[in-house]
Parts: structure tokens; sequence; C-alpha cells
């Protein structure tokens, strides 16, 4: 990579600073975090008639479906099979995680990608039955809603709500990692998803 900058660690490891999330990666994770909480938001404090929460809801699926093309077809970092770790190399990157130093990763560690799996499908799940969902208000009534049975719509409904706290919670657990990685390794994850670049361990 280009634009790179090294140093060494009181350990003595060779470490780089280099470009790491492009600007796409970084324009996706920022929408969707203020799609996320737009949506969150007015879906439990908004107005009776919900239009703007349908508006962000169908954000949320428009950058997932960027997210899925961009998983596949992005740069190296952003690619899913970049941070696909299997059963044993997430257990030991965890056998490690409370040590009190940066784990100084390139792109997502082992349990972070498996976080952005699961935060992924969550949001894909809870978005989509959303489109299915009727309160049977007569107003804020899925665009698809129509295209499943009353009984369908209401389990759609169902589900759509119980996510929202799923949603919420992992919310809350990337908020609690992002805190536990600075406090307690000393490592800001924040700020490579606004540069770009992060410091991480030079190759070879």
């Amino acid at each position: 990579m280009k634009d790179t900058s090294t140093a060494r660690d009181a350990d003595g490891e060779t470490l780089e600073t280099v470009r790491v999330w492009d600007p796409l990666l970084r324009l996706f994770h920022w929408s969707l975090t203020i799609a996320v909480v737009g949506a969150w938001g007015l879906g439990k404090f908004g107005p009776d008639i919900m239009t703007l929460h349908f508006y962000f809801g169908y954000a949320v699926l428009g950058l997932l479906a960027f997210r899925l093309l961009w998983g596949l077809i992005g740069p190296e970092h952003a690619r899913f099979s970049n941070f696909a770790y299997g059963p044993g190399k997430i257990a030991r990157y965890v056998g490690r995680i409370f040590a009190r130093r940066p784990s100084y990763w390139r792109g997502h560690n082992p349990v972070g990608g498996l976080f952005v799996f699961f935060l992924l499908g969550v949001l894909a799940v809870h978005a989509g039955t959303g489109l299915f969902a009727d309160p049977e208000d007569y107003i804020n009534v899925g665009p698809l809603a129509g295209w499943v049975s009353n009984d369908g719509a209401r389990t759609a409904l169902s589900w759509h709500a119980m996510l929202s706290w799923v949603v919420l919670g992992l919310v809350a657990l990337h908020i609690a990692a992002i805190a536990f990685y600075k406090k307690w390794k000393g490592e800001n994850l924040i700020r490579p998803m606004v540069t770009g670049r992060k410091t991480v361990r030079k190759d070879g």
C-alpha cells in the first residue's frame, strides 16, 4: 500500500501505518450508522405516520446491497474473504483478546469479522421484515405486505419489533467493544474509520 510510515512498539515489533479502509467503505460505515440510528429512533419515538422511518429503512437496505457488492469486488480489506476466519483462528484471537496491548490487526480481526457478518445479517432481516409488516392501522403498511397473508404480515411485524431490540443490543456491544479497545488495549478503532489509515504489524 502507498503512503506508509514505520515505527516500533514497546516490545520492539516493527509497525507501519497504512491505508486500510477505502473511502467508499468508510462512507458506507457512517451512512449506515446514521440510517440505523435514524430508523430505530423514529420507529420508537417518531410520529405516528412513519414515512421517515420507512425512508431510513430503505436507505439501510440500499446500503446493505452496496456492502454485499463491495464485499465481493471491493478492495482487499473490504472483501468478505479477507475476514471470513475459521473457528481455530477466532478461538486463538479470543484467547489473547485481554492482553493490554493493541492487536495491530490488518483489517477486521477475527472477532470483529464475525461481528460484521452477524450484524449485517441481522440488519438485513430486520429491514426486510419491515417491508412485509402490517400494523393494521391502514397507514404504516410495508410496501410488500400485500404479497403475504394477514398472518404473514403480522408475523413480519412481530419479528421486526423483536429484532429492533437485537439491533439496539448489537449497537451497544459495538460501542462497548470500541471503548474496550481504546481504554484496555490502547487501540483507537474510530480514527481508522475516519482517516482510512491504521497502524498494523509490518509484513515480512
